[in-house]
């Protein structure tokens, strides 16, 4: 497998970016340096989706074995590669050894769901109004794709929009997060090669965003822009992908609500939101950031939730018993302290945690929260904790539909019939009964509303999202145009 990850990757071709900056690669652990990049620029972006632009005419053509053998031959480098993989994760991603080995399994769960798509690209015959004619619709590829890729399950998230993109007969150019320029894309370029895949249909330039952030964007050549990440980015990457009339499919943040009603398994509820909260240390889209329980059992919960927090285990993310490893980089940490700071000035507690050394942020939970202060208010993207009471279900949907998120969330109930009902006046595009909000299924339409995204990923919701349909409409029998017949 190849490993020249100092390089990018344009049409099938290890070299080094035409940028004169350089982007260091970190382990934000233990903060030392992994290797340096040499960035690209806008001339190797150019040519990326160039080459792309030429690969896919023969690409989308392709029959349909030929590209689900690519993917099934994916699926077996990837168990062959798995331990570098989760190496990798590990070391570029600050993911724990569960987590590493989670994504690993979401993303080959993705990879065999594309291998399908070949195979489901439908087109239709329908009536025609008008005698003798036939109405045919086809369903074809968009082109190429690009995609932006994060940096929190690099892996995954990078691989459910470029799987899915040659799946559906597209050529992809990747910019990844400089924060996981490896596991975010890089690795994929070494991947795919070995699997077989055609130069040019994959793309992997790695660089600044302020050298090529808007131009992977505003570039003439992509019909769709995939990107995962931030809210106020994503509204950028809207608003420059609008001005060419470019499709996006866009994943964005989430403020996720977990509620917790009085009839509620209490333990089971604890359980889950621990989990919610703080696996991958917070630092998902669909993590909890609002917990809140019912007035009459918010001090139970709050004394359960807290003892469960304090044995969770801060560390080295290779340790198998660790469960909060580092945040990506210091600047995370030091929003989420002055969040933190901000909100207990404003009344809050903190019950646990609270302190950071390096990148490590220790579990953290905060009691007497309301709706209206900064943790509230803000994504965490953290290990923190916050614990919201409230009166009754108009009181807490209120809370949880004032802000202009809705990707994720929750409901505990002991009535499963009233935690759907109340789960379905929640303004989001996902929410989950009696379990928790960090949830992806690679049949099951994921995304967002609001200020958390525009369209759909995975299952066949992807296939809407990244093909086009063609009305092509045939004449059987000598029509009559009326006057104009017969001059």
């Amino acid at each position: 497998m190849n490993t020249q990850f100092e390089h990018i990757f344009i049409n099938g071709e290890w070299r080094k970016g035409s940028s004169e900056k350089t982007i260091k690669n970190i382990n934000p652990y233990t903060e030392e340096e992994i290797l340096t990049i040499q960035s690209a620029n806008e001339d190797d972006l150019n040519e990326a989706y160039e080459q792309a632009k030429q690969a896919q005419k023969s690409w989308g053509k392709e029959l349909p074995q030929i590209k689900r053998g690519v993917l099934e031959k994916l699926v077996q480098v990837m168990n062959e590669n798995k331990d570098f993989i989760l190496e990798w994760l590990i070391k570029e991603a600050g993911s724990t050894a569960m987590k590493a080995e989670a994504e690993f399994q979401a993303a080959m769960n993705i990879v065999k769901e594309a291998s399908t798509y070949p195979y489901r690209i439908e087109g239709s015959i329908l009536p025609s109004q008008t005698p003798g004619k036939e109405n045919r619709v086809y369903r074809d590829p968009l082109g190429v794709i690009g995609v932006i890729s994060p940096w929190n399950f690099p892996f995954h998230l990078a691989i459910r929009s470029i799987a899915s993109a040659i799946g559906t007969g597209n050529s992809v150019v990747v910019k990844p997060s400089t924060d996981t320029p490896v596991t975010g894309g890089l690795i994929f370029a070494s991947l795919f090669e070995e699997a077989g895949l055609p130069k040019g249909v994959l793309n992997v330039v790695v660089g600044r965003g302020s050298e090529i952030g808007d131009a992977i964007v505003a570039h003439p050549v992509p019909r769709l822009i995939s990107f995962t990440g931030s809210t106020e980015v994503g509204r950028h990457i809207g608003e420059l992908a609008g001005k060419g009339l470019k499709k996006t499919a866009l994943e964005l943040g989430g403020n996720n609500v977990f509620i917790v009603l009085e009839d509620a398994n209490l333990d089971q509820a604890v359980e889950s939101a621990l989990f919610g909260k703080f696996y991958h240390q917070g630092q998902i889209c669909m993590a909890t950031n609002r917990i809140f329980v019912q007035e009459d059992i918010y001090d139970q919960f709050a004394d359960k939730f807290i003892q469960g927090v304090n044995k969770l285990q801060a560390g080295d993310p290779k340790e198998k018993s660790t469960h909060i490893g580092p945040l990506i980089n210091r600047s995370q940490v030091d929003r989420i302290l002055e969040d933190i700071d901000k909100t207990v000035q404003q009344g809050a507690e903190v019950r646990t945690g609270g302190e950071a050394s390096g990148n490590l942020l220790q579990p953290t939970v905060l009691t007497g929260v309301r709706n209206n202060m900064p943790l509230a208010e803000n994504e965490i993207f953290g290990p923190v904790a916050i614990l919201i009471p409230f009166k009754d279900e108009e009181d807490v949907l209120s809370m949880a539909n004032e802000f202009p998120y809705g990707l994720s969330g929750a409901v505990h109930s002991g009535s499963l019939e009233r935690g759907v009902q109340l789960a379905r006046k929640v303004e989001t595009g996902m929410i989950h009964v009696n379990d928790q909000p960090v949830n992806d299924e690679a049949h099951m339409p994921f995304g967002g509303e609001k200020d958390s995204g525009l369209g759909r990923f995975n299952g066949h919701w992807v296939l809407e999202e990244f093909t086009t349909v063609k009305w092509v409409s045939v004449q059987h029998e000598k029509r009559d145009y009326g006057p104009f017949s017969n001059l």
